[in-house]
């Protein structure tokens, strides 16, 4: 330092001082994490692979409760502050002249005489008193709010908030797959580099609690437990015989033309149980018991359910003949699975799609869809995510408190019976559950445009799910003798997410730019779809303005621009290949010098001993 200027010296001592700040703010951030200390004892007693189950789970609440911010501040905020009076502002609703009255009716629920047992409908399905409130769509029927200096345009915001929402998570979990796949391909490339990591440098000498240290015993234990078991498995297949590879490669063809099969029937039975809610779902409730009321309402959601129920169970059990590596096997099942669960929810949104198009009379071709069955079809379509979401807790709840207990009851205190020991104490299965939270988050992405408070109900499930999953774990599974990486979960994790994402982008994009609008609800009834409220936004802008957001959006733009991300994805591409070669390079170079050393050592050790001899 005292050979520095003291504008360096300054310098220096400026970026130490940074960095010691950046580090005592991430330790002191890092003791308010959400469920810190259950996290770190779920992995000490069952291992990184179903702890990474819970850091994916408690990621989810935190990206549901920005998605509820972005909705609220731009959406149920301001609507809130006129509703309430809180400041000076009213609502704006220009209606427009080119659409017929006969499109604009929306008959609500009648208030009258109500049963009871209609309230608990209400609440299950988003029906009847909830259904012009601010949890759907059809409530937000404004264009504008106008505040003492400007007026805020509601349906503009509306949109950019679905967009907002929808570019958060895919630039969040982007990141964090990116991470993860950085440590996947370090870990992935040398598998004796992952033993010395872990035996030379994987303990923690900070720790000095003697039961955290018996965590991280335990948890580096289960680690060497799973590479040891990948390793076996990678050795068997190594030995194969090329008969076995035959028999082998038979059966997983087999195999797969069965799950197809299974997949083929699940699509067609949601197919039809939504067309049959969907023409019953009419009727006077006073002319339904309860019981077919309710059954009617959640057909979709039960048979989508079952399906979900019964295909993670079937693939399981498939999966055990085709003699996959653990890894593999827990990957193939999540996809597997991931496609069951996230296609029915395409094929339930396009099946109601389909019924809100469809035109059959002179008001559905006035009106640009089946404003007969659905005046509202946002909130109707909201009301199906709705409902996938209640239902999707309930089976949860009910699974663990009269499948899960009850099954740990009987295997502590009857285990004297053959059939009991047959059952055998629970496994906590990764790839079911991920899927379900992967399930629900997808049916939150797809659902908040239709239903904006969705992502509270989200983090709220999500919340109870962590809860509800950890007593499970802790009272009712055992520690699975099959154990996988942290590293490969957490960013197969992500990357089964991203598809989920992608998967809720296209109804949506669909929805929002090819179907017309309501007229009798939400705030885009002035406008043939929810994207026209786009260029509306543009035409207000200045000529110059104007221009330049035209040519950023033609073609003659997009090619190029296509053309150099093409080009810079292409040399990092390039980039990284060469990364590899020397990495690779420098790996043989430091092998060819131990084994340099190694021939050292041995001529050394022969010409001590010739020397000895003649002594003697």
């Amino acid at each position: 330092m005292k050979y520095l200027s003291e504008w360096d010296q300054l310098k220096r001592y400026s970026s130490k001082s940074w960095k010691r700040f950046l580090e005592k703010a991430r330790e002191v951030t890092s003791h308010l994490e959400l469920w810190r200390d259950n996290i770190r004892s779920i992995e000490g007693k069952f291992g990184t692979g179903i702890q990474s189950y819970f850091s994916f789970l408690r990621f989810l609440v935190l990206l549901n409760s920005v998605i509820f911010l972005i909705i609220f501040t731009l959406v149920l905020l301001p609507v809130l502050l006129t509703e309430y009076k809180i400041t000076n502002s009213s609502f704006v609703l220009i209606p427009s002249k080119d659409v017929d009255a006969q499109c604009r009716v929306y008959p609500l629920s009648s208030s009258g005489l109500i049963y009871f047992y209609s309230y608990i409908i209400d609440l299950l399905s988003g029906t009847g008193f909830l259904e012009d409130t601010s949890l759907f769509y059809g409530h937000y029927t404004i264009d504008r709010v106008r505040f003492q200096n400007f007026t805020y345009d509601l349906s503009l915001a509306y949109l950019l908030s679905t967009i907002a929402y929808l570019g958060l998570s895919l630039l969040w979990i982007v990141k964090r797959s990116v991470e993860g796949f950085k440590i996947n391909l370090i870990r992935s490339e040398e598998y004796f580099q992952s033993y010395c990591n872990k035996v030379f440098a994987g303990w923690d000498f900070c720790i000095t609690n003697r039961s955290m240290a018996e965590l991280k015993h335990s948890s580096l234990r289960y680690e060497l437990r799973a590479d040891l078991e990948e390793e076996r498995i990678r050795q068997k297949i190594a030995e194969r015989t090329s008969e076995e590879k035959l028999r082998i490669y038979s059966l997983r063809l087999f195999l797969n033309a069965l799950v197809l099969g299974l997949l083929a029937a699940c699509f067609y039975a949601i197919y039809q149980a939504t067309v049959f809610s969907q023409e019953h779902m009419n009727k006077e409730t006073d002319k339904m018991v309860f019981g077919e009321n309710l059954l009617i309402l959640y057909l979709p959601s039960i048979v989508i359910t079952l399906a979900n129920f019964v295909t993670p169970i079937l693939f399981a059990k498939i999966i055990r003949y085709e003699d996959y590596s653990p890894g593999f096997e827990i990957r193939l099942t999540i996809l597997r699975c991931v496609f069951m669960r996230l296609a029915t929810i395409c094929v339930l949104v396009f099946t109601l799609g389909s019924k809100i198009t469809s035109c059959d009379n002179y008001s559905c071709a006035l009106c640009g869809y089946n404003q007969k069955l659905y005046p509202c079809w946002e909130t109707q379509v909201g009301q199906e995510m709705y409902k996938l979401m209640i239902f999707d807790l309930i089976i949860i709840l009910a699974v663990t408190l009269f499948v899960d207990f009850p099954r740990k009851i009987l295997v502590t205190y009857f285990s004297s019976s053959r059939l009991i020991q047959c059952w055998g104490q629970q496994e906590f299965s990764i790839p079911d559950n991920v899927l379900g939270i992967v399930y629900g988050q997808t049916i939150c992405w797809m659902g908040t445009f239709f239903s904006p408070l969705l992502p509270a109900i989200a983090t709220l499930k999500f919340i109870i799910i962590f809860y509800v999953k950890e007593m499970s774990l802790l009272y009712t599974c055992r520690p699975s003798p099959r154990q996988f990486r942290a590293s490969n979960s957490n960013f197969f994790f992500l990357l089964v997410l991203l598809i989920g994402l992608c998967l809720a982008i296209i109804p949506l994009t669909v929805s929002m730019a090819r179907i017309s609008s309501s007229k009798a609800c939400g705030p885009f009834t002035n406008f043939n779809t929810s994207w026209e409220v786009v260029p509306r936004t543009v035409s207000t802008f200045p000529s110059s303005l104007q221009s330049l957001v035209h040519g950023i959006t033609s073609e003659a733009f997009a090619v190029p621009f296509f053309m150099i991300i093409c080009l810079i994805m292409f040399y990092f591409v390039a980039l990284a290949g060469a990364h590899k070669r020397v990495v690779v390079q420098l790996r043989e170079q430091l092998s060819l010098e131990s084994r340099d050393k190694r021939y050292l050592i041995q001529k050394l050790t022969e010409a001590q001993r010739d020397m000895r001899s003649p002594r003697e």
